[in-house]
């Protein structure tokens, strides 16, 4: 395991931040040329390096979700878990990268396929343009041990813009805030009850009467749960703070959005989460995540970013025709961007294939799906002659500064990995 976690750390102190990316992906093309792969580069900044005739392609992504203070990261270890000191550790998906590593080391004879900016909206896998060569595809971004996925979720960010003039307020002002809530993945951690920092601020301003918003800057990325909010009004009675809302008073007199009650009204209706459950499968089968409330880059007005994500296309299609409509009949302008399609759960000769390595490994294995996006997705509509299929060591909290991943965890699955890659020879 040392190797894996060894090219992992050095990872951590090369900056990948979705949409910033690049040290890592000079790093990556000269990592494989280094160890003789032929390396092809694409115009989304996808990397494929292979070796031989490659029966088998292992994938995974390698910018991250950059939290609390990374790209500055700081390793540590605790009780077998490696950690990130006030930040995001980047072990979604770095481990997956490391393992990946490694295995060029030994010359593996296969294809690594590095994606870009799949945190955003999977824009390296849409954009993807390389004639792979193998039958089927392993990707490594899963973040469960014991577990193989075949079928995830679909998703779209919804864009709800409010252009709005700022008239005079009255009443006193005040900073009313959520700070350090726990945040999560807005996906794999959306049924865990982990509350949303934008919604507690709304249900104060809600239950305080509050209806001058003159700023507001809450959320800090599209697919993470909110850890914080914050949000300067007016107001003619007194306010003061309560459990996880703090309030301070200012010594100031700003304008108002003129349409500040429907904003704040559209903030409180928002229902946050899951919005229905597949039984069959244990998980969410649809769910929304009002992830972003920003008007520092909006000109005359803010920005409001939900996160939606559903187990299949009618279903996101439901779930997105439901947003927009609400957010229209709020007077917003809306857009969706980034769209990404469902993987629908199929079990195959390599799901069966990787099944039987995990089991050698585990003894007890799952067959699952997840409610998130995989890039198998969008690569097995581009590519239906490959198989898919998914695993990775158990991480827990991705998107968050509280990210970890269980080390021993990583030794195991590493192990499976190359069972499947070894048996391909």
């Amino acid at each position: 395991m040392s190797k894996i976690i060894d090219h992992f750390k050095v990872l951590t102190q090369i900056p990948h931040c979705s949409r910033d990316a690049e040290a890592l992906f000079l790093y990556l093309r000269d990592f494989a040329a280094d160890h003789d792969y032929t390396v092809q580069i694409d115009d989304a900044g996808n990397i494929l390096a292979s070796k031989g005739k490659p029966e088998i392609c292992l994938q995974a992504h390698y910018d991250m979700v950059c939290m609390g203070e990374a790209p500055q990261i700081e390793i540590e270890e605790r009780d077998g878990w490696l950690h990130a000191v006030n930040a995001s550790l980047g072990a979604d998906n770095g481990i997956g990268i490391a393992m990946m590593m490694a295995l060029m080391e030994e010359r593996i004879e296969a294809e690594f396929l590095f994606t870009a900016d799949e945190e955003i909206g999977l824009i390296g896998a849409n954009a993807l343009s390389f004639d792979l060569q193998s039958s089927r595809m392993l990707n490594l971004d899963s973040e469960d041990e014991a577990e193989v996925y075949i079928g995830c979720a679909g998703g779209a960010d919804i864009i709800g813009e409010v252009f709005d003039e700022q008239v005079p307020g009255h009443g006193a002002c005040y900073e009313v805030a959520v700070r350090g809530l726990p945040g999560g993945h807005s996906g794999v951690d959306i049924d865990k009850d982990i509350p949303s920092a934008i919604t507690l601020l709304a249900e104060y301003l809600h239950k305080e009467g509050v209806n001058q918003l003159s700023t507001i800057i809450a959320g800090e990325r599209r697919n993470a749960i909110p850890s914080n909010a914050v949000a300067i009004v007016r107001s003619d009675t007194p306010l003061t703070g309560r459990g996880d809302v703090t309030v301070r008073p200012l010594a100031e007199s700003p304008d108002v959005y003129r349409e500040s009650q429907t904003i704040l009204d559209y903030l409180h209706r928002f229902k946050q989460g899951v919005r229905s459950m597949n039984t069959q499968l244990g998980i969410p089968q649809t769910s929304l995540n009002l992830a972003m409330v920003n008007d520092a880059y909006t000109p005359r007005g803010l920005t409001i970013e939900v996160s939606a994500r559903a187990m299949s296309m009618g279903d996101l299609e439901v779930v997105i025709a439901e947003t927009v409509t609400e957010m229209d009949m709020s007077g917003f302008k809306v857009r969706v961007e980034d769209k990404y399609p469902a993987w629908k759960p199929e079990e195959n000769a390599f799901t069966r294939e990787v099944t039987a390595a995990m089991e050698a490994e585990f003894g007890t294995v799952k067959t699952m799906a997840i409610h998130a996006g995989l890039e198998c997705g969008v690569l097995s509509q581009q590519y239906p002659q490959i198989q898919f299929a998914s695993i990775g060591p158990t991480i827990r909290y991705p998107h968050s500064t509280r990210e970890c991943v269980d080390l021993a965890s990583v030794e195991r699955t590493f192990r499976v990995v190359e069972r499947l890659v070894r048996s391909e020879k």
